[in-house]
């Protein structure tokens, strides 16, 4: 048997410096489009807030934003989902076309009053303009997908301040139960400098404040399971919901651009009938309140309805930021119930029905922990992993892919969009004909 001559550590040299100079390259491309999006939000939401009556233009702006991708936009119109498969099987560099197209799409949406978030634009672009480097640095398929993963890690720090949560999302998105260490260099090199390249351009990130965390013991944390498996069943509804009105709005409108336009009409006249405001746009403030003090029960419904309308029917932007909302304020209705503080609550549900949603319950305990503090931690732990296990084999991304199943045997590699056909055909295999 043959011994290398070299120490192994010297060969991982050219390694680390290969991957630390292309991480820096990818955080700067993506924390620069996340600094640029993030400041064009400010002014829309700011717009917006100032001139109510932007909200009779949102089907139009739905009808453009959908006749664009209809245009211009067939081969990035999967978004963050494209992203994921080129990852499993790479095929074609991701068209450039996905930056302006999401971009533009995104303050669109916010500027006239949809319910949508931001961290898929902030990923899709850190995604396609990593990918743009393949060709430039002949980089191989494996290599590839170890660019896109950082690039999904850059955007995600960037546009939420979270580099190590971010770091782990581009480990742990791509499938159930599994993460990729190939690409942990890479991951946080990318998320670090991304948050930092942001905060350079300006980037200011909202400050949410615990005020109180009650000790650990076996009352707080009974409470906290509860609320855990609640938060993650949540989080299905919101996945299933959205899901399950795309796929109607595909069947019934053919036209594409008709779907955001008929969205737009309905969010539009029940933000004017309502007085629903605080139901579109990012609604922060309304996420900073629920660690304050107590709002009304029924916020996160609200909430839920209008970011599963605007997503649904076609409107770009991201799941994420409606998702904080929704944990943050179910979170709060739920604090007198648990007899727990209204602040750690809305902070568990802040990130645990993200968790069940998403499927990434490691990045969003390093998440509570970074944005709340260390003292959270354990009720984090506990939270995020029973909205991880009881969101069941849903998510947001249809893209992922089942690595290790969460409670019931599953074909390693099946897509999440996958699972439905999967099961019918399993239920068919087990009827057994009745005799003759």
């Amino acid at each position: 048997m043959r011994h290398s001559s070299k120490f192994e550590q010297l060969d991982l040299l050219p390694y680390a410096g290969k991957w630390l100079v292309i991480s820096f390259l990818v955080a700067c491309l993506a924390g620069s489009a996340s600094a640029v999006f993030l400041h064009a939000l400010n002014w829309a939401t700011a717009t917006r807030e100032a001139h109510r009556a932007l909200i009779w233009l949102l089907p139009v702006a739905g009808f453009v934003v959908g006749w664009c991708y209809l245009r211009m936009g067939r081969p990035v119109e999967a978004g963050n989902n494209l992203i994921i498969d080129e990852i499993h099987d790479p095929k074609k560099t991701i068209p450039l076309r996905m930056v302006p197209l999401v971009f533009g799409g995104t303050v669109i949406s916010h500027l006239f009053g949809a319910s949508v978030g931001r961290e898929g634009t902030a990923v899709q672009m850190g995604g396609a303009l990593a990918d743009q480097l393949t060709r430039m640095l002949r980089l191989r398929p494996e290599d590839r997908r170890i660019m896109l993963m950082a690039g999904i890690a850059a955007g995600f720090s960037s546009v939420f301040g979270t580099p190590l949560a971010g770091a782990i999302f581009g480990l742990e998105v791509l499938a159930i139960g599994r993460m990729r260490y190939d690409a942990l260099f890479p991951c946080f090199v990318a998320a670090i400098a991304a948050d930092q390249i942001g905060l350079l351009w300006g980037v200011e990130h909202t400050h949410y404040v615990v005020t109180q965390v009650v000790p650990v013991g076996l009352a707080s944390m009974l409470g906290v399971v509860v609320a855990g498996i609640l938060f993650g069943v949540i989080g299905m509804v919101f996945a299933n919901s959205a899901h399950a009105l795309g796929a109607f709005m595909k069947r019934h409108v053919p036209y594409a651009p008709l779907r955001p336009f008929l969205g737009g009409l309905v969010v539009a006249v029940a933000v004017w009938a309502l007085g629903a405001d605080r139901y579109i746009g990012l609604g922060i403030p309304t996420i900073v309140e629920a660690f304050q003090h107590p709002l009304s029960s029924w916020d996160f419904l609200g909430k839920l309805a209008f970011t599963v309308t605007s997503l649904g029917t076609g409107f770009k932007g991201g799941e994420v930021t409606p998702l904080f909302y929704i944990g943050a304020t179910f979170g709060n209705a739920l604090a007198p119930l648990l007899h727990l503080p209204y602040s750690m609550l809305a902070g568990l549900g802040f990130v645990a029905v993200f968790a069940g949603a998403a499927n990434t319950p490691i990045a969003t305990i390093v998440m509570a922990i970074e944005l709340f503090g260390p003292s959270i931690a354990p009720f984090a732990a506990v939270a995020c992993i029973a909205a991880y296990h009881f969101s069941g084999h849903t998510g947001i991304y249809h893209a992922q892919r089942v690595g290790h199943a969460k409670h019931r045997m599953l074909p390693e590699g099946l897509r999440i969009s996958e699972l439905a056909a999967y099961r019918k055909t399993l239920g068919k295999q087990a009827v057994v004909p009745a005799e003759k």
